[in-house]
């Protein structure tokens, strides 16, 4: 069975995260085969800031919900549309869940649109307190056996997934591992289905349009392009991408990194500066 936990992380939705990396552990581990479905990977850090100043890390989320373990402070969090920022000090761990793109509704059961932006406690989603799970948790050093845990507190939990889970993952996949896919349109065409359905589609059990989904997975691959080797010629990342124009990447990378990309590379070389 895989559950050895990446040697190098994904970092592309850490904004800065090579900054991030000399501030905190970060590693990310698989769940058990059968929670695949609905469960991306499960995500550890920790940190000892002691006597050092407090850490901003900004966060350009990936398109699934967060499901946080952090001592008397548990809880899920909907896809945020734009940047997210947590602030590390001190000394601490916490453990997350990071779902598929479908994976926490058949727990929430509602449309995913209503959680997007909102953060939900434990005990509202779970019906029970998060003490004991935090406790069992954190008394474990080894993130593998602390994703074990994990694995059995969600299975017990967890249906069998549903067609449309399995569509939502297989389309938003398709949108995060390939460039080809540039519109709504095409996404729609691909998997046989009308814009207005695959919209529908998105919202109730992902939280965002499809739009949107495109658009993150696009800037993700720009952030990560600028924080690798040289400097990328902007322009042909640009059309690499599918925008019509460098004038409307610059306005996508700017609104939802909050700087143009020329800016957040520079800051990437000059940590100073951020």
């Amino acid at each position: 069975m895989d559950t050895k936990p990446n040697r190098e992380p994904d970092i592309r939705g850490m904004l800065y995260g090579a900054a991030g990396e000399q501030k905190f552990r970060i590693s990310r581990h698989l769940p058990a085969p059968d929670l695949r479905p609905f469960i991306k990977h499960y995500w550890m850090i920790a940190w000892d800031l002691r006597g050092q100043s407090p850490y901003v890390q900004e966060v350009l989320q990936h398109p699934g919900v967060n499901l946080v373990f952090e001592r008397d402070n548990t809880a899920v969090y909907g896809i945020v549309s734009g940047r997210s920022q947590r602030v590390l000090e001190g000394q601490g761990r916490v453990a997350g869940v990071l779902f598929q793109p479908g994976g926490f509704y058949p727990l929430y059961r509602e449309p995913m649109s209503r959680l997007a932006g909102h953060t939900l406690p434990f005990r509202e989603v779970f019906g029970m307190d998060s003490g004991p799970l935090e406790q069992a948790l954190f008394a474990l050093e080894d993130g593998e056996a602390m994703s074990r845990v994990i694995d059995g507190f969600l299975r017990e939990r967890l249906p069998e997934a549903e067609d449309n889970v399995k569509l939502v993952n297989r389309i938003v996949e398709t949108v995060v591992d390939g460039r080809d896919i540039t519109r709504v349109q095409e996404l729609a065409d691909r998997f046989a289905l009308h814009t207005r359905s695959l919209q529908r589609l998105f919202l109730h059990y992902v939280g965002v349009s499809p739009k949107w989904v495109i658009q993150r997975s696009r800037i993700h691959e720009a952030a990560g392009q600028a924080a690798a080797g040289a400097l990328p010629d902007w322009a042909a990342l640009a059309a690499d991408l599918g925008y019509h124009d460098q004038a409307h990447f610059i306005k996508d990378f700017k609104a939802f990194v909050g700087v143009s990309p020329e800016e957040y590379a520079r800051k990437l070389r000059s940590p100073e500066q951020r």
